[in-house]
């Protein structure tokens, strides 16, 4: 992150997605903010800069208001920021001329000239300029003029951030510091250089650091004993802060901020140190004598150990697995099967939501309904495989589940999934089995019992081959190998999945998951199903199987996947090969009378053939980047040597228990 206290010498920004505030506390509700200006500037590849005044304006526009008290100070409030990923802090500083700029200077002069933005992140009732006339119209007005678009964060959060930092306060001052913590989303923070002090606590067995405050407008907590965290150098320690006028002491003694660090020696006069208050302990009072207050201060060390103790195991139990879900205009979907994803497993998991721009309500519901979320909110609709890739860009876990959103998940389904990840590293993706929601006692067609190709890589499951669904009798319970896990519901190495560059955005919707195992099975990888785990899927929530654009996109992208992936020498005659069974296939639609879904294969086709060119230049690109990431022989298991359509339609093999898989 970079930190930028001069308005003359800014960089030169690459659109750049700003917001600007006091941001006092970067509590929870402006950690969402700064999130989507984070995500926003991933989306465009650009930067997030977060435009904030020192001093702070009040104690500008009203000097003679002692009332202000602040959450952070300016240096804590660049740490947090630091912490939660912006790239650019710019500290502007604030004085009685800049607040009297005519708002139409503001947005010419000061936001348009310094910034080049792409996006102005703001709230809903935001006013700039000379007494505050500037507001969310007139920059939208500026829209198409300075070409930059303005996003609106709606009333209910600026509320939110407004209430949060009230509640924040009364709680730093109603000796409830475990709700402030909540709030903040982090520790709450004092930080200051450590003076000499009156040495008694070195007399008594408990030396302390003194600390000297530099923001006389910094909140205080209220008097007493807390266990803390405290940095110096880079470094963590524990110990216990006090808070107080030392009464055991002095009768009208000033308020003293000094701090017992464990297990530490150094001399770190001149120093500066942060705290991070974790718990309250007790409140001051007065000791009978400097023994019994040594007594008491033996006893609250203990407490203040303990608590720590356990903050540190809790913490360690972070999650290294999150479920993903993307969502497009799916609020009735989301409503329906959204809670079931709550029960997917009894381990640590995050639960995040990617957003390709939808335009029904879809986002409040999960804002309201689910909290529970983690919400990604794009700005365009990239597809599954440019939404997953973008989302998951942005999400640092072991292990993503990708499900989707009309999946019904069952009890604790994730679990052995999980487990067989851990236990054997080679394992790129695993798969459940998946059932029809509609026919709970049936297979549902994407995905079945496991995914599997043919020698023209025309795709197929155990379960399903083509459009015969096989009714579930449990006759593929085994776990084993498969060549593809389903789109719908996949667990997937993100570690791998990073390292093999994703989905291919190019696809946007259908056999991505195909073309992302084919990448995974050339390094060496294992994907696998486990039927033993199993979820239910509606099929068809997005797109009807038998859409146009669904044939379209399947016929295309299998082919794609061809040219790409084959690896054998006879990979072209495979494609005249495929080009010849496809217009087949096109010729029986239309008998059917699926004039469009013949068309939409023939669309496909020219689709491809005036870019072959570039995707043989692919297949040399992925050649290259799967041996960087090797770790075994291409595995070929999964692929059925045979025709799959000589099979099926000309030998009238509707199931998968029919097929030999070794011929």
């Amino acid at each position: 992150m970079q930190v930028h206290r001069n308005l003359d010498q800014l960089p030169t920004f690459t659109r750049a997605v700003i917001t600007i505030g006091s941001f006092d506390g970067v509590h929870m509700g402006h950690q969402k903010l700064i999130s989507r200006i984070n995500q926003l500037a991933a989306e465009i590849k650009g930067e997030s800069v977060l435009i904030t005044f020192y001093p702070h304006p009040r104690q500008v526009i009203y000097p003679n208001d002692q009332s202000l008290q602040l959450i952070t100070s300016l240096e804590e409030k660049i740490a947090l920021l630091k912490k939660f990923g912006v790239d650019h802090v710019v500290v502007v500083p604030f004085s009685v001329e800049f607040s009297q700029q005519n708002p139409r200077e503001y947005i010419e002069k000061f936001l348009y000239e310094k910034f080049k933005p792409s996006f102005i992140v703001v709230g809903y009732d935001h006013k700039f300029g000379l007494n505050r006339q500037g507001n969310m119209e007139l920059l939208q007005s500026y829209e198409e003029k300075l070409g930059f678009k303005t996003v609106k964060i709606d009333q209910q959060e600026i509320e939110d951030i407004t209430i949060s930092s009230t509640k924040i306060r009364n709680s730093l001052l109603q000796n409830e510091i475990s709700k402030a913590n909540k709030y903040l989303n982090y520790h709450y923070m004092i930080s200051g250089k450590v003076v000499y002090g009156e040495q008694i606590g070195q007399k008594i067995g408990f030396k302390t650091a003194n600390i000297q405050i530099d923001d006389r407008n910094k909140l205080i907590p209220i008097e007493g004993i807390y266990a803390v965290y405290v940095f110096h150098e880079q470094e963590r320690y524990d110990g216990m802060l006090y808070i107080g006028n030392k009464p055991t002491i002095h009768k009208d003694g000033k308020r003293s901020i000094e701090v017992n660090i464990f297990d530490f020696n150094q001399n770190i006069y001149g120093a500066y140190i942060r705290l991070e208050i974790v718990s309250f302990i007790r409140n001051d009072q007065k000791f009978d004598g400097l023994e019994a207050l040594k007594t008491q201060l033996a006893k609250d060390e203990i407490s203040a150990r303990s608590v720590l103790n356990f903050k540190e195991n809790y913490q360690s139990k972070k999650a290294k697995t999150a479920i993903v879900i993307l969502n497009y205009n799916g609020e009735e979907i989301l409503e329906s099967y959204l809670p079931s994803t709550l029960h997917s497993t009894d381990r640590p998991v995050d639960f995040v939501i990617i957003d390709n721009a939808s335009t029904d309500e879809s986002v409040s519901f999960i804002k309201e309904w689910h909290p529970e979320y983690k919400l990604l909110e794009f700005t365009s609709n990239y597809g599954y495989a440019g939404g997953y890739n973008k989302g998951l860009e942005q999400l640092d876990y072991e292990y993503v589940a990708l499900i989707n959103s009309d999946i019904q998940c069952t009890q604790n389904w994730l679990d052995p999934i999980l487990d067989k990840m851990e236990e054997d590293p080679s394992i790129a993706a695993i798969s459940p089995k998946i059932r029809s929601i509609e026919q709970p006692d049936h297979f549902e067609y994407a995905g079945a019992a496991g995914g599997f190709i043919d020698i023209l890589a025309y795709p197929f499951c155990r379960g399903r081959l083509f459009s015969t669904v096989e009714k579930d009798s449990d006759q593929y319970q085994s776990e084993q190998e498969i060549f593809w896990a389903s789109g719908a519901a996949m667990v997937v190495r993100k570690s791998v999945f990073d390292a093999l560059g994703g989905f291919d955005a190019d696809y946007f919707a259908h056999q991505e998951e195909i073309d992302l195992c084919w990448r995974m099975k050339r390094a060496g990888y294992k994907i696998m199903v486990l039927p033993g785990s199993h979820v239910y899927h509606l099929g068809g929530g997005t797109l009807a199987y038998e859409s146009p654009n669904k044939t379209y996109l399947n016929f295309r992208n299998s082919m794609i996947n061809l040219i790409k992936n084959d690896e054998s020498g006879f990979w072209f005659f495979k494609f005249v090969l495929r080009v010849l069974l496809d217009g087949l296939a096109g010729a029986q639609m239309l008998v059917q009378g699926k004039a469009k879904n013949m068309w939409a294969i023939v669309r496909a086709h020219w689709y491809i053939f005036p870019r072959l060119g570039h995707f043989i230049r692919q297949r040399k690109q992925l050649k290259d980047r799967i041996e960087e990431v090797r770790i075994d022989n291409s595995n070929r298991k999964g692929i059925y040597t045979s025709s799959i359509v000589w099979q099926y339609f000309v030998r009238s093999k509707k199931v998968y228990s029919k097929l030999n898989m070794h011929e």
